[in-house]
């Protein structure tokens, strides 16, 4: 049995999407350091301005915001060790597609079940928290070497690297509302990745029903 060993260092290297990602969100951390408080209440996802001045751009922008130096360094390294292997595996595009489908599906989520929420939501969590469970999804059994640690299986790397994240995270959130919005990027995520195979069985379900419709009237029109 062939087993296969795979470690993490920072001689991983930079996928494109990845790269261009980190450094967008780096510059708009900056840029939240010289007008904190109107990028935040503008860019950052504030469910009752998006319920009642309908700023849907929220949605999207509020994945690129950050509120405090730990909250980005820790989304940028999940960002770096998970992403940057997804990329690889499906591609730029796809990778890009799913980051946006999971972190604003947490957004709409947030919305959803917060209406009346005016502290801004910021933060690329929901989306983080998509990349790794769909590494985890993936690559459940793959051994993951950190410098010297012992080898850990992705699965409860990502586990222990969520749980970390999470608080971590909520010093830019609002409080506890961040839970529903991790919450929001782990449902998203899960659709995305268990879609393909219900619809295959879903499918499968379908022609075989139609299969014995026919094979039934076959029978019926020969007896």
């Amino acid at each position: 049995m062939t087993y296969y060993r795979y470690r993490f260092s920072f001689g991983y290297g930079l996928p494109p999407l990845i790269k261009k990602l980190m450094i967008l969100m780096g510059a708009i951390f900056l840029l939240q350091l010289l007008v904190s408080q109107r990028i935040t209440f503008y860019l950052g996802l504030v469910p009752l301005l998006v319920w009642e001045k309908y700023f849907l751009w929220q949605l999207f922008t509020y994945l690129f915001l950050h509120g405090g130096i730990t909250h980005l360094l820790f989304n940028l390294l999940a960002l770096w060790m998970f992403g940057g292997e997804l990329e690889h595996y499906w591609g730029s595009k796809k990778l890009l597609f799913y980051f946006l489908f999971c972190g604003i599906g947490a957004g709409v989520l947030t919305v959803l079940f917060s209406p009346n929420q005016f502290i801004p939501v910021i933060g690329a969590s929901g989306a983080i928290y998509g990349i790794l469970l769909a590494f985890g999804w993936l690559f459940p059994n793959r051994p993951i070497f950190i410098y010297f640690l012992f080898p850990i299986p992705a699965k409860y790397m990502v586990l222990l690297y969520g749980i970390i994240e999470l608080f971590s995270s909520l010093e830019g959130t609002g409080g506890g509302i961040a839970h529903l919005t991790h919450l929001g990027g782990l449902l998203f995520g899960l659709f995305y990745m268990a879609y393909p195979f219900f619809r295959q069985k879903f499918r499968q379900k379908y022609y075989r029903r139609k299969w014995f419709k026919r094979e039934s009237k076959n029978k019926n029109y020969y007896h």
